[in-house]
């Protein structure tokens, strides 16, 4: 008997996979090219509209007349290692190698990436949280490990039942994003030490999807896996330069945790891209001192994300109102109903012609035909990570749905 091609598996537990065996697009490529063919404002993707500080660009300009232009160590050049572990000495009392604990990586998604092929395998299980951000399917179907997916609770928090119903004998490594895409939800450290408890109780690694850290609003705090009592001998930590400095091109990423699990995962992602970013790399080091601009950055999108929740809400949608990220999930049961539709992915592809705006469903980030799908059917991701003055003519726009 012929296997299934591990592609088609990717596909699969992407939710690409069409029942007459055609590979579609991602939800995202599929709403971005809705967005451009009706002229749409793109809510859907997350990406700023706006570059990043400009002594990061001029750092990488520099660089490259430098003649930082050929391969970079493959485990990332020296002053990078050195900012990351700085960073999370500054940030969260973490003590890190730069020389053994560190390895830089072609954007979070490499990193994560490299972690699950490197860690896991056939037989075992990989627990995340449901939704997922999709290349965490995708990386355990590389793998040809299982995927143990924890429904979020209603209210979008950890469940901490269900996420102790997941473990199994087999459970290699549970994925923790926080602050979670696509929801906003950020863990706090009370439902970080279940998970804690459970790696422990398991000998699982726990691999943090963290690229979020610094974009937390109001009281919300971003807590380390890694600083919980017990857990840095057992964490991989993973985060990027994209989302903290709006440059999510430049796809500079990094991993640190215990030597021997750096080593690793070290060992599968040389033969990936083996190295990437020669000048970007200093740029980013340099950015990695400083902490105002995360700050300010945080600020202005927690004014944006209010500017967007507010229009949602008197849109008719029902918003919860995200501690974190760039994105806010909303409620369009009553569009749904009102329009006779079945889900929110029949909503958003109806949006454009309603109101102007694309946004992604939900449900995109789930299993097929889960009891997560199912729950979170009539909600949308919209994106908050737009100039102020995109986000009002967007909820200028969605003000028609109530006409």
């Amino acid at each position: 008997m012929t296997s299934t091609p591990r592609w088609r598996q990717v596909a699969d537990a992407t939710g690409l996979l069409a029942p007459d065996g055609g590979v579609g697009q991602t939800i995202f490529a599929e709403m971005t090219v809705l967005a451009n063919r009706t002229g749409a404002i793109n809510l859907g993707q997350g990406f700023p509209d706006v570059d990043g500080p400009d002594y990061v660009k001029e750092a990488a300009k520099a660089a490259i007349d430098a003649g930082r232009n050929q391969y970079a160590p493959g485990d990332g050049v020296p002053e990078l290692r050195r900012a990351i572990a700085d960073h999370q000495r500054r940030h969260y009392g973490l003590d890190v190698d730069p020389d053994t604990e560190v390895l830089a990586t072609t954007g979070a998604t490499e990193a994560l990436t490299a972690a699950i092929l490197a860690l896991t395998g056939p037989g075992d299980e990989v627990i995340t949280l449901e939704p997922f951000y999709d290349s965490h399917a995708a990386a355990v179907a590389m793998a040809g490990a299982t995927h143990a997916p924890v429904p979020l609770t209603a209210d979008l928090r950890l469940d901490a039942i269900a996420l102790r119903a997941a473990a199994t004998d087999r459970t290699r490594l549970i994925l923790v994003n926080t602050p979670h895409n696509p929801t906003g939800t950020v863990l706090t450290r009370a439902e970080l030490e279940q998970v804690a408890a459970l790696a422990r109780e398991r000998d699982a690694v726990v691999l943090t999807d963290e690229v979020y850290e610094h974009l937390v609003y109001d009281d919300a705090e971003h807590v380390p896996m890694a600083t919980l009592p017990g857990m840095a001998e057992r964490t991989l930590t993973v985060s990027s330069s994209g989302k903290t400095f709006s440059l999510t091109g430049w796809k500079v990423g990094w991993l640190h945790g215990p030597a021997e699990l750096v080593t690793a995962v070290r060992t599968v992602k040389q033969f990936m891209t083996y190295t990437s970013g020669s000048a970007f790399q200093p740029a980013i080091a340099l950015a990695l001192a400083d902490d105002e601009a995360p700050r300010v950055l945080a600020a202005s999108l927690a004014a944006r994300r209010d500017l967007l929740c507010e229009g949602l809400e008197a849109a008719g949608f029902g918003v919860v109102v995200p501690q974190g990220t760039y994105f806010v999930v909303a409620d369009g049961a009553a569009h749904v109903e009102r329009l006779g539709l079945s889900d929110a992915r029949e909503l958003c592809l109806r949006l454009p012609e309603l109101a102007g705006v694309v946004g992604v469903p939900v449900a995109a980030f789930c299993r097929q035909g889960s009891t997560a799908a199912d729950a979170l059917r009539s909600r949308v991701r919209f994106t908050f990570v737009k100039r102020p003055e995109v986000l009002r003519d967007a909820v200028g726009r969605l003000a028609a749905l109530n006409r």
